[in-house]
């Protein structure tokens, strides 16, 4: 899910006041991508944007439509730099490379970035670690964490694994929870992708 400010601010905010009057749990268990082309905000704004959106039980995963943004924060989730504050592994980027190889596993804590192509973990990817990749997501071993593919709108990507326990997936601007995702390919080879704008699982023989 994404949603996109606009000035004058305060007036967006009522609006989403109003939305969240007529549906509660409209953002319940939802990670929302932050589109901030039509807003712009400084750091210090954007701040207080957060904590507006937190103080509505609203969860960002992550911004679009800007060039950096401040440490501290949720990642760039389309040509973007992840934020400074994250425990990045080292991984070489080259302009004209289409895709990466982790040798190992991301541990906890880690995010891979890579906006121009497909990742490939050729460990695991532990709870509380995080792949962005332009193209497509493959992993050897266990994904126990957050994988979103297609994060440069290639809604064609896809996110394959040996072993089913994801946190969080996403492909182009679609993401689902843990809690949407259900137990029938939990631990399980699986593929995903998307299928006439919905995000479509299936165990991977």
């Amino acid at each position: 899910m994404a949603l996109k400010p606009e000035p004058p601010l305060a007036e967006w905010l009522a609006d989403l006041d109003r939305a969240l009057g007529r549906s509660p749990t409209l953002f319940d268990g939802r990670a929302v991508i932050l589109d901030l082309a039509a807003l712009r905000p400084d750091p210090d704004a954007l701040r207080t944007l957060m904590a507006d959106l937190i103080g509505r039980r609203i969860r960002i995963l992550g911004f679009e439509g800007v060039e950096i943004i401040a440490p501290g924060l949720p990642p760039l989730l389309i040509g973007g730099r992840p934020s400074g504050s994250l425990d990045l592994p080292r991984v070489p980027e080259e302009p004209t490379s289409t895709s990466i190889t982790i040798e190992g596993s991301v541990r906890s804590g880690q995010t891979v970035v890579h906006p121009t192509g497909d990742v490939t973990v050729m460990g695991s990817v532990s709870s509380g670690a995080e792949i962005l990749a332009g193209g497509s997501i493959h992993v050897y071993g266990a994904l126990r964490g957050r994988a979103i593919a297609g994060a440069a709108r290639n809604p064609r990507a896809r996110i394959y694994c040996r072993k089913f326990q994801p946190e969080l997936l996403g492909i182009d601007r679609l993401v689902r929870t843990a809690e949407d995702i259900g137990t029938h390919l939990h631990g399980k080879p699986a593929q995903i992708w998307l299928d006439g704008g919905a995000i479509r699982m299936a165990r991977l023989d």
